[in-house]
């Protein structure tokens, strides 16, 4: 029999990734084919998703977003504009990266203004962390690109000085972005004069050290629609869910 993989994929149904096993990988190539994969962490209501897949239909797209409400809303959208390349994943994304995704697979993985937590007793939830390095840089390809965005400049400074500081990244060009591939978040800051800071990093060439196991508090499992019903009030889901992870 003839198991090999097709370098695109089938036209899914739905666009949310059905994960029966969450301790078994994905299977990367049969949901995308062998083609391009891209990741936004926290896609929220997909805007930039949505408008990345459908300049691009010889990539594929994966969003990771927990709130149920915004995943539906992102896969009507999906459906409505026939986007075959964009697919969505309802699950904790720090876990994602550790466990569901296989070596060097992902060209880029994007994330648009996370959630700082300003408080310093929150500091730790914050998402780049050196155990998310860590999983960043063993999923990514190398010569991968984590692209970063935010409003906060305290955060954009812990951000890009821990890539910097770490031997497995070098700079990269931030991506240039379009009014349409904005939030609405992101736009009436730009509209007020006031300022974004963005950074990118490629992965370099390093040893390939096990990743320790993960434990998820309970807080960062995937939350129901009465759980998001303030926060879909906005458009910048994005900065709601990728740091809550």
């Amino acid at each position: 029999m003839n198991t090999a993989v097709s370098a695109k994929p089938a036209v899914p149904l739905t666009h949310v990734i059905s994960v029966a096993d969450p301790t078994a990988p994905l299977p990367v190539n049969v949901l995308f084919g062998t083609v391009p994969l891209e990741i936004e962490i926290g896609c929220g209501k997909g805007r930039f998703l949505a408008a990345r897949a459908a300049k691009n239909p010889g990539t594929q797209y994966l969003g990771i977003e927990r709130m149920l409400s915004r995943v539906r809303k992102l896969d009507k959208k999906a459906a409505r504009l026939g986007l075959q390349n964009l697919r969505i994943l309802r699950l904790e994304a720090f876990y994602t990266f550790y466990y569901l995704l296989p070596p060097h697979r992902v060209r880029t993985v994007y994330v648009f203004f996370p959630d700082p937590w300003p408080k310093r007793r929150h500091h730790s939830r914050r998402l780049f962390s050196p155990l998310f390095l860590n999983a960043l840089w063993a999923r990514l390809e190398i010569g991968g690109e984590i692209q970063v965005a935010t409003d906060h400049a305290e955060y954009f400074e812990e951000i890009r000085k821990r890539l910097e500081a770490d031997a497995r990244f070098e700079p990269a060009l931030p991506t240039e972005r379009g009014a349409d591939e904005q939030t609405e978040f992101e736009q009436l800051f730009r509209s007020q004069g006031l300022p974004i800071w963005s950074c990118a990093f490629r992965t370099k060439p390093a040893e390939e050290p096990p990743l320790v196991p993960l434990e998820i508090p309970a807080d960062m499992e995937p939350q129901s629609d009465g759980d998001a019903t303030l926060a879909d009030d906005d458009e910048n889901g994005d900065a709601d869910d990728a740091e809550q992870v």
